[in-house]
């Protein structure tokens, strides 16, 4: 094969490899599941999302399309952690975010390891459960947080936990890169484990998107997964 020939055939194929992934239709949350957690309720929703001018602490909805919105409040109780039924491995993960007044979620890759998201907003000393942490490993180098009611962004590249054909792992997850509002936040830290309250608490080589919604409001939109050759 001549070597021009090779090279476009390997980047046909790391294309498509590389096709970015969306487990939300931006219409519904049919290819999403909620976690029981007690007395607490599904109040996971598709609008669009705003702050309460009433209550700064909470979500409202508003019809449309295009973002999930957890709206938890003092009235309705709590809510429940929703996750994928889309899995993914090796991955980068971009995604909005908006947070209300005091919120807090979390973003669980594989529905185990969890990017933290709270309003962290103004805080010069940052610890393991501010925004952009990862939650028990490691707090974050910068405080790049916006304004409560804000859509914030993250990127975020992972790499996936090693089995051996017996199941044995071989070698553990890995935060290559995490990126909030274009700073960088974490470079290569390593998961020796997975964060409690997962979707199960096991290591996987592939696993589900998980978002955090029994502590408070939280919405998100604009999800994209891209498998990445890592």
């Amino acid at each position: 094969m001549r070597p021009t020939i090779f090279l476009l055939l390997a980047s046909f194929l790391l294309s498509t490899l590389t096709q970015a992934n969306s487990p939300f239709d931006g219409k519904s949350l049919q290819d999403w599941k909620t976690k029981p957690r007690g007395k607490n309720t599904n109040q996971w929703k598709v609008g669009i999302a705003a702050v309460n001018p009433e209550r700064p602490n909470e979500l409202v909805v508003k019809e449309g399309s295009g973002e999930m919105v957890n709206t938890p409040s003092k009235a309705t109780g709590k809510s429940l952690d929703i996750y994928s039924t889309f899995t993914h491995g090796d991955a980068r993960i971009e995604l909005e975010l908006m947070v209300p007044k005091g919120s807090n979620s979390g973003i669980y890759l594989h529905g185990e390891y969890e990017v933290q998201v709270l309003d962290s907003y103004g805080k010069e000393k940052l610890g393991g459960g501010d925004m952009g942490a990862i939650y028990g490993a490691q707090p974050p180098k910068v405080n790049a947080c916006k304004k409560p009611g804000e859509w914030q962004k993250y990127v975020i590249d992972f790499k996936a936990p090693s089995f051996d054909a017996n199941g044995k792992k071989t070698s553990n997850a890995r935060f290559i890169k995490v990126e909030l509002n274009g700073k960088i936040l974490h470079e290569n830290v390593e998961m020796k484990g997975q964060t409690p309250s997962g979707v199960n608490g096991k290591e996987a080589a592939t696993g589900p998107i998980m978002f955090q919604g029994d502590h408070g409001p939280v919405a998100y939109r604009n999800i994209r997964i891209t498998p990445m050759p890592f």
